[in-house]
């Protein structure tokens, strides 16, 4: 008798984010929204320049279904087309500003982009990767003030093409929730870069978990520390409309200007890769005065004990959140619990390591065995491939079933992450199954040996990859970042490891410099790989 009451315009909506933009524009029209250097722009002004976007993309052709891309860093123009495009059913494609000419190529005819927004510092880059498409898109010029030079590629600029636009453009909705609204690719480290979709009612649900899980009050405010082309800045573009809040616009992280910021502006809430919060942590006592308050987020790995207790002593409280591209960005949060506040920092610091439980809308994560898909116990020890579903992950990889069925086999998203769970049901990532280390037989978890590393006052970050070995098969080749003006010879690290860890764990090379980072600041293990393969052949 429930079936015959049926779906209608009074009582379903589709779910999408930009309804949080007209709200915030409706209810707090005046409150402040974005500030970029001397510019400022209350949610009244975002939402109707939001709206000339549209229009002008509509304008220029571009129809549901269609991409539009953006080789932006993190200015107002790209927050406005995380709504613009949308608008019209349209899907945005974030471009990697550090990637090179002929990956950007493939990406924009992959995606089969029709316009693509860049900023005049990437011109170069720009204009090479057009040079090399099969069909170039049509090109907007972003003319930022903080830049002074660069070429302009296109037809018109940023400004101008809104200037002759509809501020009062009528949107409508998505008829579906299921439909596309970005497109974002994954790092492409083997063969071409995979396309991952993520779809309106997703983006919405991510956006509004932010909110939930990280405990965020309205009108927050949040310095862009973290990327928007990486899983669209992890959707806060969308939750900072829903909660009405202040965006603090950075084109790229420098330690003393996040730090400026933060106390100019009153930051209250920041995301970033551990690179980003290892660096705040090691900066001079005398700058990190009035920050206390600010809550950070961090993702990729949890930070060491010496920067959790750094931060600390800033009053910056951590959040560690674990996720994908395919899953929005974060999907499972660790929630600290009452008993750890009294608990060494050390201790604190391996409990926040863990990468903890599904986030409140993402309906589950287990840790289950790779082929049986059965769940692995929670004893600590028994290791498995962390597995999602839920509304918070992607529709799929563009133009790519196989990959596509591949990766939602059994009717999980298989992540590739090895991982335990602990009694309490806390998950904690052992390594990426790439990322084994098999010497001797024995596996060797290149997390473990880093995290250790981590411990040294000396190091400010490591990463560990296998080196071949013609006894062992492969041996552990530590790759380490020192602290400023810090040295540490390859014979103490050695010691540090031998006290701390097995044996058949421990590295049989040590080599010092800066680590090579993606944009997001995650470390580049492929290249290192090959930097350890490199080694063994001048032995």
């Amino acid at each position: 008798m429930y079936q015959d009451l049926g779906r209608n315009q009074a009582n379903y909506t589709a779910l999408s984010p930009i309804s949080f933009l007209r709200k915030a524009a409706t209810v707090h029209p005046q409150r402040l929204a974005v500030i970029h250097g001397e510019r400022r722009l209350d949610w009244a002004q975002v939402y109707q320049r939001c709206r000339r976007l549209a229009s002008a993309l509509q304008t220029m052709g571009v129809a549901a279904g269609d991409t539009v891309a953006a080789l932006l860093p993190n200015t107002p123009a790209m927050i406005e087309l995380h709504y613009g495009p949308a608008m019209l059913g349209a899907v945005l494609n974030t471009l990697n500003t550090r990637l090179d000419a002929e990956t950007l190529a493939f990406m924009l005819d992959h995606g089969e982009a029709k316009v693509v927004f860049t900023d005049r510092e990437f011109a170069p880059v720009m204009q090479r990767a057009l040079a090399l498409c099969k069909q170039p898109p049509r090109v907007v010029d972003v003319d930022d003030a903080e830049v002074e030079e660069g070429e302009w590629l296109g037809e018109i600029e940023y400004e101008a093409l809104l200037a002759a636009a509809d501020p009062a453009f009528a949107f409508e909705l998505p008829a579906d929730e299921w439909s596309a609204i970005a497109l974002n690719y994954t790092s492409g480290t083997t063969g071409d870069p995979k396309g991952v979709v993520y779809h309106h009612r997703g983006a919405y649900l991510n956006a509004v978990a932010n909110i939930i899980d990280w405990g965020m009050p309205q009108h927050p405010v949040y310095l862009w520390t973290l990327p928007m082309f990486h899983c669209n800045g992890w959707c806060f573009p969308w939750t900072m409309a829903a909660v009405a809040g202040t965006q603090v616009c950075l084109r790229r992280f420098d330690r003393r200007r996040v730090l400026d910021l933060m106390r100019t502006h009153g930051v209250t809430h920041y995301c970033g890769a551990p690179v980003v919060h290892a660096a705040l942590a090691a900066a001079p006592e005398e700058s990190k005065h009035g920050l206390a308050g600010i809550k950070g987020q961090v993702a990729g790995a949890a930070p060491p004990a010496a920067v959790l207790e750094a931060m600390e002593r800033m009053g910056v409280e951590i959040t560690h959140v674990y996720g994908l591209t395919e899953v929005y960005g974060p999907a499972s949060i660790c929630q600290p619990q009452p008993d750890w506040a009294g608990l060494p920092v050390d201790a604190r610091a391996e409990l926040n390591s863990r990468q903890g439980v599904a986030c409140l809308l993402q309906e589950d994560m287990q840790v289950l065995h790779p082929q049986t898909l059965q769940p692995v116990p929670w004893d600590g020890e028994t290791v498995g491939e962390i597995m999602f579903r839920g509304n918070i992950t992607m529709k799929g990889y563009l133009k790519n079933p196989s990959a596509t069925a591949e990766a939602f086999s059994g009717g999980w998203f298989h992540t590739g992450d090895l991982a335990v769970v602990y009694a309490d049901g806390n998950v904690k990532i052992r390594d990426r199954s790439k990322d084994v280390i098999i010497s001797g037989g024995e596996n060797i978890s290149s997390l473990e040996v880093e995290d250790v590393l981590c411990r040294h006052p000396a190091v400010l970050a490591a990463a560990v990859v296998a080196k071949p070995d013609p006894k062992w098969g492969e041996t552990p080749c530590a790759f380490i970042e020192l602290r400023e003006e810090v040295e540490l010879a390859s014979e103490e690290a050695l010691a540090h490891c031998r006290q701390n860890l097995a044996g058949f764990k421990v590295p049989r090379s040590f080599v010092f410099g800066p680590l090579p980072r993606t944009a997001t600041g995650k470390v580049q293990k492929f290249t290192l790989r090959d930097r350890a393969r490199e080694l063994l052949e001048a032995e």
